[in-house]
């Protein structure tokens, strides 16, 4: 059955303890976690086991499992091949904590995206991301990009080539991040197969995050589309404070992740005949 999970970067104001607190306040069991503000990833690449156990005793407080993991990384696509390979490097620092807090799996960006006329671009993304994804497997977690507007996997199309291109790559899929560029239902749709993991918030054309009653993704009948492709995981509320981007909207992040959930909770129920 599909669960809803509420990710952290919706409360990067506050510690991680007081972002779980308040995810658990509001009802969710599973949550997201995201790098930035409230996640100190040096901490975690020095004390794995240390920073991990603190937060394990926290998802243990606020009755909360982990749905996922987001560690960025962007500047895996750059030319300059120090700061690609720093990114790289700390990546698979990051791993022994990944693994001390029993990540279901990580989902990192698919780099910066570059101009055309670099068109070596693509290849030094492909390598990293089959660097990355050598390293995952080494210990036995699976690793998604999340592709997003300013990524080297804008498009649905990019998205499958690399997918093809790195074996064993898996995808965490952002409903909006499409919805914003205007691409069709169906052509989103027919991602789900790939889909390790999947986010959502409301969107429209040119505007990337927008309260529920504004936004233009048709709930239910993506809810029956996940049904379709048997996708039965968690389906992660994913807001944002950078109000500007790419016409993203500052919203209440506490009664929009509420409201969105259980609009998600109803178009499911009444899909599964449930009461």
């Amino acid at each position: 059955m599909l669960e809803f999970a509420c990710h952290t970067w919706a409360f990067n104001d506050l510690t991680l303890p007081e972002a779980l607190g308040t995810i658990a306040r509001l009802g969710f069991r599973y949550v997201d976690i995201g790098s930035g503000p409230n996640l100190n990833t040096a901490r975690a690449a020095e004390h794995p086991t240390a920073l991990a156990q603190e937060i394990q005793a926290d998802l243990d407080l606020f009755n909360l499992r982990l749905s996922d993991l987001y560690l960025l990384h962007p500047r895996i696509s750059l030319a300059d091949e120090s700061k690609r390979q720093k990114d790289i490097e700390l990546f698979k620092a990051l791993l022994p904590f990944a693994v001390a807090l029993k990540a279901p799996g990580i989902t990192i960006s698919p780099g910066l995206v570059h101009p055309a006329e670099d068109v070596e671009a693509w290849d030094r993304t492909v390598a990293a991301l089959r660097e990355m994804v050598k390293a995952t497997d080494a210990v036995k977690l699976p690793l998604s990009i999340e592709p997003h507007m300013d990524s080297m996997a804008q498009t649905p199309g990019q998205t499958l080539k690399l997918l093809k291109e790195v074996p064993g790559l898996k995808l965490t899929l952002d409903w909006a991040q499409f919805v914003c560029q205007d691409v069709f239902f169906d052509d989103i749709a027919a991602l789900i197969p790939q889909a390790r993991h999947l986010q959502v918030r409301q969107a429209a054309r040119a505007q990337l995050q927008l309260p529920l009653e504004r936004g233009r993704i048709d709930l239910k009948k993506m809810v029956k589309a996940l049904l379709a492709a048997s996708y039965d995981r968690v389906v992660s509320i994913e807001f944002m404070n950078q109000p500007g981007w790419h016409g993203m909207e500052a919203v209440n992040p506490i009664t929009e992740a509420v409201k969105l959930r259980d609009s998600l909770r109803v178009a499911r129920d009444a899909l599964n005949g449930t009461p």
